[in-house]
């Protein structure tokens, strides 16, 4: 069954590649030769380039909050790889901060759960909660749709995506999935390097890879530099109890989603609190701050009676400069994803 479904997500793939805008060189939502088969359901909800277009500019209309004010490209910026720059934590309406670091939005079609405690197992659900948490965007479904039905150019942008103009909240959410699926990070240095050109990392970039390979690949796994795990990486624990919260599972506590590095450079602040600002705090952290406060500590921060992962200063260096190299500047300037 998984070899039929992947093979229908990549016939509807070759179908909306044929199905252009005015723009001849933009095939839409692609799946990379060397990914593995989407998590995202293609059969219920096909892409197209229409709601793409359409998903984009939900995603950048501050109607979709109470007052009108915020957007998700408030908290979700193509700069930073659709991340939050220079907020620790979410900053929504009235000013009222959040409790979690807004994490970056790109490959989502290869995720199987979404938020840091992994709260929501569908994308086409994902939406629904940053617009009616109250300290986010605090509004309803029913009420956006409200707003969306009294402006003309989204009737005919809902004609073009889904061949009427009904505007439902299933078509919302799904025009919104096709944007955010459409973020497909794979164009960085490190992409170009392991295609077969071995110029385009230099040899400290290279000895880092290796670094990487050795000490943080068991969690950031693969191509897309994440297992979708979720793990209690050592941090000192506040309120938040991280996964428990969904699974109410005691071994889940103080356990989050690991996140893909792609694009970690630009991406930060970092970890589900944003408590740390640079990849140089990280490594610190993962050398010489993980600590045991519960039971839950991932066993490969606890080999030989030694917390952490024993690392140089020159490893450390190293491995930041291999980080680097996992920057998409195509996806953080590719004018498909901006608002315009």
């Amino acid at each position: 069954m998984k070899k039929i479904y992947y093979l229908l997500c990549v016939l509807l793939l070759v179908q909306c590649s044929k199905n252009e805008d005015n723009n001849p060189t933009d095939k839409g939502f692609v799946i990379p030769d060397n990914f593995p088969a989407v998590k995202y359901n293609l059969i219920e909800n096909p892409y197209s380039n229409e709601k793409r277009e359409l998903g984009r500019k939900l995603f950048y209309d501050a109607r979709l909050s109470r007052d009108n004010t915020v957007s998700c490209g408030s908290c979700h910026q193509q700069v930073v790889a659709f991340a939050h720059a220079g907020h620790r934590v979410s900053h929504g309406i009235d000013n009222k901060l959040g409790t979690r670091n807004a994490p970056a939005l790109f490959n989502l079609a290869w995720n199987p759960l979404f938020f840091w405690d992994g709260g929501v197992g569908d994308l086409d659900l994902f939406h629904i909660n940053p617009i009616q948490n109250p300290v986010e965007m605090d509004e309803t479904i029913p009420n956006v749709i409200t707003k969306l039905k009294t402006d003309n150019n989204y009737t005919d942008l809902f004609k073009k995506a889904f061949g009427s103009s009904d505007i439902t909240p299933l078509r919302f959410n799904q025009a919104l999935s096709a944007f955010m699926i459409s973020i497909v990070s794979n164009q960085s240095r490190y992409d170009d390097y392991i295609a077969g050109n071995t110029a385009a990392l230099n040899t400290s970039e290279k000895e880092g890879l290796q670094l990487f390979n050795q000490k943080c690949a068991n969690c950031h796994a693969g191509i897309l530099f994440s297992d979708f795990s979720f793990r209690n990486n050592g941090l000192t624990t506040g309120a938040d109890l991280g996964r428990f919260r969904v699974s109410v599972i005691t071994t889940d506590s103080f356990k989050f989603k690991v996140p893909s590095l792609r694009n970690v450079e630009k991406s930060g602040p970092y970890m589900h609190d944003g408590r740390f600002t640079t990849l140089e705090e990280i490594l610190d952290h993962y050398a010489t701050g993980v600590v045991k406060t519960n039971t839950t500590l991932d066993t490969i921060l606890q080999q030989d009676g030694t917390l952490g992962i024993p690392m140089t200063n020159e490893e450390k260096n190293k491995i930041i400069l291999f980080l680097k190299t996992l920057t998409d500047t195509k996806m953080l300037s590719d004018t498909r994803f901006s608002e315009q």
